[in-house]
């Protein structure tokens, strides 16, 4: 992606329902684990990625957004993203 030059301050939005999913998923054949057993591959991708844009991007400002549970969507088509996968617990 290709950012122009900085003439104003730089705000990333970051969807982070997308993102930990997106990392959960990246490791799906072989999850990140720590003492315990337990599964960290979505916070470990969540933290690369901000680290990521943070250090390619310089932004002024970063907020991450979570959505606010079950949206007008879901009653207007019930269907909706019923073929994806169920979000990690």
């Amino acid at each position: 992606m290709e950012i122009p030059d900085k003439t104003a301050p730089r705000l990333f939005l970051i969807d982070a329902y997308a993102l930990i999913y997106r990392s959960f998923f990246a490791f799906i054949n072989r999850p990140l684990t720590n003492a315990r057993g337990e599964n960290t591959s979505a916070p470990f991708g969540f933290a690369n990625f901000l680290q990521a844009i943070r250090d390619e991007y310089q932004p002024d400002y970063i907020a991450v957004v979570f959505d606010s549970g079950r949206s007008h969507r879901e009653e207007l088509y019930p269907d909706y993203k019923a073929t994806r996968a169920k979000m990690p617990r």
